[in-house]
């Protein structure tokens, strides 16, 4: 007699391994969700505008756009735990750069810090997703990802957090009160505030390393996947492109992190204009509270998808989220701010399942469609300076938000298209 209950969704034998790769998911989060802090605080520091501080997202994700492939390339050569090792040294190396780069106050080291920051992310993320998806029964590969990206949540909450306790230092100057300051106390504030960020990002770099020792002497259990390496050749590189849910895969997650990562980067700011009366330490709290859905969202998504189809999930969610993000363009005050708060929730399930559809029929050239979906990562280069730059020059931050509007308009495309495929009419 055969048993119709749901597979579990991690192995016992694989727990361990699971845990620790997990932990990556929350390593790359803090990273990503310090930025949205930096964006507000180099506008302070550095004297920069909303698009000049967004640059931080182009230097981060363009790392991850150049590391992808060759990520893709060597986990084939020395496997997946030794990416996983490489990535976080990588990682560590960046944090370890924002100590002199807060010294000499040159923007260009920070930037360059983050470029280092995220090609270790980008060998973490090519490497983890797909070892995460393959760890246990084929058929709860979605689940699985989405409960390792609850992990991403925990990162996402304490970002914000830590920013606004250890680099916002609660001094708001206005622009009358800049102006005022005499040269030289102005240049002692701003040497103060680049400063704030030397001693968060020096122990996340020695947490980095600590990490990357306890992987390295931790056995992971065997996986059967392909060995063999690959010429470097464009067209046997280039070839798992001819699948074609992966290219649409490819179109939707670069949308997808486009809107995320505009929408975090912004929300400080956001807050700020909508609600003048809070502090921006009070808006990083709300934003630590909006990421905190996205992990609530992630873990329940990991358990509905063993019931519905990850696809129509992605559906609802995108089109709640264009809602969502309307809402915020045209409603004004605490509205307006709730309405981008709670899309943080509805974006959950909406990396790791585009990912996995992506992935889905690759078999062996997982590893490359992997990189690839990785490096669409660079939406978060792409988006978010257009919408710094609209807020700047047009409309203000508030209509910009119209962008993630349409960019979760893709992602919805890209889950009726799936839907379509699984069941033709």
């Amino acid at each position: 007699m055969t048993s119709n209950a749901a597979p579990p969704i991690v192995e016992k034998r694989y727990l361990l391994a699971f845990l620790l790769v997990a932990s990556l998911f929350f390593s790359w989060a803090l990273a990503a969700a310090l930025n949205d802090v930096l964006i507000r605080q180099f506008q302070k520091a550095l004297n920069l505008n909303r698009g000049e501080a967004s640059f931080i997202q182009l230097a981060f994700y363009i790392g991850y756009f150049c590391a992808a492939l060759p990520a893709g390339l060597l986990i084939r050569r020395i496997g997946y735990k030794s990416v996983m090792i490489v990535g976080l040294i990588l990682y560590a190396c960046g944090a370890f750069l924002f100590y002199p780069a807060a010294e000499i106050r040159v923007y260009g080291v920070f930037l360059a810090a983050l470029y280092t920051i995220a090609f270790g992310l980008a060998f973490l993320e090519t490497s983890a997703n797909p070892y995460v998806s393959i760890l246990g029964d084929p058929k709860t590969g979605a689940a699985r990802l989405n409960l390792a990206q609850s992990f991403y949540g925990i990162g996402a909450i304490l970002g914000p957090f830590i920013g606004g306790k250890f680099i916002f230092s609660g001094v708001e100057h206005s622009k009358a009160q800049l102006s005022a300051m005499s040269p030289a106390a102005l240049l002692a504030y701003r040497a103060v505030e680049a400063k704030a960020v030397q001693m968060p990002y020096l122990v996340v770099g020695l947490s980095m390393c600590a990490l990357a020792i306890v992987i390295g002497l931790t056995r992971f259990p065997s996986i059967a996947t392909p060995q063999k390496t690959i010429a470097l050749q464009a067209d046997r590189v280039f070839s798992v492109l001819r699948h074609g849910r992966l290219r649409q895969a490819i179109v939707a997650q670069f949308f997808y992190v486009g809107a995320q990562v505009g929408i975090w980067s912004f929300f400080i700011d956001f807050t700020k204009d909508a609600m003048p009366s809070l502090s921006e330490r009070t808006a990083a709290y709300l934003l630590s509270g909006s990421l905190g859905l996205l992990m609530i969202g992630r873990a329940s998504g990991a358990f509905i998808q063993r019931y519905v189809k990850p696809a129509k999930l992605l559906a609802i969610y995108a089109a709640i989220n264009i809602g969502l993000c309307l809402a915020a363009s045209f409603a004004a005050g605490p509205a307006a701010v709730g309405a981008l708060w709670f899309s943080s929730f509805f974006m959950s399930i909406m990396f790791p399942t585009i990912f996995v559809l992506g992935l889905d029929g690759l078999g062996e050239r997982k590893e490359l469609g992997s990189s690839f979906l990785i490096m669409s990562i660079i939406g978060g280069a792409v988006i978010p300076p257009t919408i710094g730059i609209i807020a700047d020059r047009f409309t203000g931050i508030h209509l910009a938000m119209v962008v993630p509007a349409l960019c979760f308009g893709i992602c919805l495309t890209f889950a009726f298209k799936v839907l379509r495929d699984k069941e033709p009419s």
